[in-house]
């Protein structure tokens, strides 16, 4: 499947405070997560799919938050999908500190600035297939900010670009 290449996106979505008793945490934490299993399934209804590795924490959060966001990453924004591809890290705050992203009207979720394409999306249905979920979900907004630039592809276990 490396011969595959695939579209890069940054799915996130809020999830309650880790420490919902201290008075100084923040009401809602962002959460983020680079894909590269991520396909139009429907246009009516406008439905789309993510596989999430079963047990990550994005598989968590969405099997608790309906709601969620896509952005499809541009060629010039590898950094962030290798900011949120990496394992263990510690806290997703950091990792959003330095990206333009405005939030969802919908989700709340951080959607990345320059994006090629953002979507906001409710879950319609989740479907374990092996040691992966995949979350259907119903597009509930689609905007197109950035017309500039190509996508940012996956292919043969990097990260590459058109042309």
């Amino acid at each position: 499947m490396s011969r595959l290449a695939a579209g890069v996106v940054l799915v996130t979505a809020q999830e309650p405070p880790l420490d919902p008793d201290d008075p100084h945490a923040p009401g809602v934490e962002d959460v983020g997560m680079t894909a590269t299993a991520f396909l139009s399934v429907s246009l009516d209804p406008p439905l789309v799919m993510v596989s999430l590795r079963e047990g990550a924490r994005m598989d968590d959060l969405l099997a608790e938050q309906p709601l969620w966001a896509v952005s499809v990453l541009a060629e010039s924004q590898r950094h962030i999908a290798g900011r949120f591809a990496m394992k263990g890290r510690i806290s997703d705050r950091l990792l959003f500190e330095d990206i333009p992203y405005r939030r969802g009207e919908v989700t709340g979720a951080p959607l990345v600035g320059g994006a090629l394409a953002t979507l906001e999306c409710r879950t319609e249905q989740r479907v374990a297939a092996g040691d992966h979920t995949l979350v259907i979900g119903r597009v509930l907004t689609a905007r197109v900010p950035s017309a500039e630039g190509g996508p940012l592809l996956y292919f043969r276990g990097r990260y590459r670009q058109l042309g």
